[in-house]
């Protein structure tokens, strides 16, 4: 027999049971003889279709990965420059192989029960450290779904959270610049709950009306970065609340949500070594100021105690949460993105605070390379302030710029007619920059002139000081941190493992 003769199907590698002696005693513990018997009487005749399902014949595993890899060989890989929240990124092959490829990560399950999950666990309260030092804001969670429908839940937060008496029934105001995306979903939230959203440019001030709640996006869509300190001190003044959601790689250079006054902070830490998977999953993430934590959506991991008195890791404030409170619960998402949050959290552990900041710096020389040689093409920018996306006037011939980029392997964004969106990331090189000046009738790009951020809106304070975020900066290092927190959980690469709210609603 060879290798190419042995058996490849599903059934008998993923499918539990197989000797027929097993599943007699699996139907006779229940009160059955056969399968057949066991059918009908858990899919009423009613329902069944008689006839089979015309399908082509079963493949084997084998075949079945050869062709998944000759449809994805039909891809046409290009370098993403669309941006609106979605950046390329650098997965260290160390996180890549040992959490994102790791059973003992990716199988593991909600970890209501702290004693099989202390791992996962510790990473997630990274996570949550690492949210809240680079946001400047005590409480976060441990991740939200994307960044659009965080935003939304920020919206429903500060909805609930806002007593003055006059602006609690206010309406919601989101600046022009935030992410189409959040526009959307916020407007469609809006629209089944009853209240009232406008859309309108904040850096000229606040429209007129009561005012629930705010939400500013820093660096905007546009990829301007401004100083928002003023926006946010006169919605305080009419007694709204203020949301900010901001780039978490943006925010070691620039001044956090919580230094400028807002109350919350939502957001995607995608670039922090989530790849961009064709638009997700990715982790969000959402802090707040101290007073809000039992109106925060989402999971909180906690620090306590165990019996022995030792320091222990367990989801705290539970009780906000829906497999408790069910349709009082403060929101009906009980579920995160662990695995992406803690992909990033070990992003920021690998790389500490001084590599974070350097690869935002690279990232912004990198802008401010482009729009030096844009700027002297002729090009008109459409701010002088940026972090990592630049939005440019080409009267008329967006379409030709765009074609151009696409001829070189590029995509950029086409915002309308006469308007060109372009987002840096850590990947982008030399080569692509000038490829990018080409697309756009420039010529190759030199050394950057002008363009630094302005004073006003530059951080000062210090992040990811605690020593996790200071000690493993080799990859052996990591290695072994991952490692030794794998190995306090149990995940379907040990044995079965419990399951947790989805069976208890």
């Amino acid at each position: 027999m060879t290798i190419q003769s042995l058996p490849s199907t599903f059934a008998d590698r993923h499918i539990g049971a197989r000797r027929q002696a097993d599943i007699d005693t699996m139907l006779k513990n229940i009160g059955y003889d056969t399968v057949d018997g066991l059918v009908d009487t858990a899919v009423p005749a009613s329902i069944r279709q008689e006839d089979p399902l015309r399908l082509t014949a079963a493949l084997g595993e084998v075949e079945v990965l050869s062709e998944l890899r000759r449809l994805a060989a039909k891809n046409k890989t290009a370098v993403q420059m669309i941006g609106q929240g979605y950046y390329d990124t650098v997965t260290p092959p160390v996180i890549r192989r040992n959490v994102l490829e790791a059973p003992a990560w990716y199988t593991a399950y909600t970890p209501y029960q702290p004693e099989i999950s202390q791992g996962r666990l510790e990473a997630l309260l990274n996570f949550q450290t690492m949210v809240q030092d680079l946001t400047a804001l005590p409480v976060a969670n441990a991740s939200l779904l994307d960044e659009a429908t965080a935003v939304a839940e920020a919206v429903l937060l500060m909805r609930r959270a806002n007593k003055d008496m006059q602006a609690k029934d206010g309406k919601t105001v989101l600046d022009a610049d935030c992410l189409p995306q959040t526009i959307a979903v916020v407007l469609g939230r809006a629209e089944a709950l009853g209240f009232e959203v406008e859309v309108a440019d904040l850096s000229k001030g606040l429209p007129d009306g009561d005012i629930n709640g705010i939400v500013l996006q820093q660096p905007g869509v546009s990829g301007r970065v401004w100083d928002q300190t003023g926006v946010i001190a006169a919605a305080k003044e009419r007694g709204a609340l203020v949301t900010v959601a901001a780039d978490l790689l943006a925010l070691t250079l620039i001044t956090p949500p919580g230094e400028q006054g807002a109350d919350i902070a939502v957001g995607t830490a995608q670039r922090l070594g989530v790849p961009l998977f064709f638009g997700g999953p990715h982790a969000a993430y959402m802090a707040v100021r101290t007073g809000m934590e039992r109106t925060l959506p989402g999971r909180i991991v906690g620090v306590s105690k165990d019996n022995a008195g030792a320091p222990a890791y367990r989801l705290a404030l539970q009780t906000r949460e829906q497999h408790i409170r069910r349709e009082k619960a403060t929101s009906n998402i009980c579920t995160a993105q662990a695995l992406l949050a803690i992909v990033s959290s070990f992003y920021a552990v690998y790389h500490g605070p001084d590599g974070l900041k350097a690869i935002a710096e690279t990232v912004h020389s990198n802008a401010r390379v482009l729009a030096t040689a844009l700027r002297t093409a002729g090009r008109e920018l459409v701010s002088d302030s940026f972090f990592d996306t630049l939005t440019v006037r080409v009267p008329g011939k967006a379409t030709k710029v765009i074609t151009a980029a696409e001829a070189r392997g590029i995509n950029l964004r086409l915002i309308d007619a006469d308007t060109v969106g372009v987002s840096i990331d850590e990947t982008t090189t030399a080569e692509v920059l000038s490829a990018v000046a080409v697309a756009f009738g420039a010529g190759p790009v030199g050394d950057a002139v002008g363009f630094e951020l302005p004073e006003a809106v530059l951080r000062s304070s210090a992040y990811l000081q605690h020593p996790v975020f200071n000690t493993h900066r080799s990859e052996t290092q990591l290695l072994r941190y991952i490692r030794k927190l794998s190995d306090r959980d149990l995940a379907l690469d040990r044995t079965m493992i419990p399951l947790g709210s989805c069976t208890m609603k």
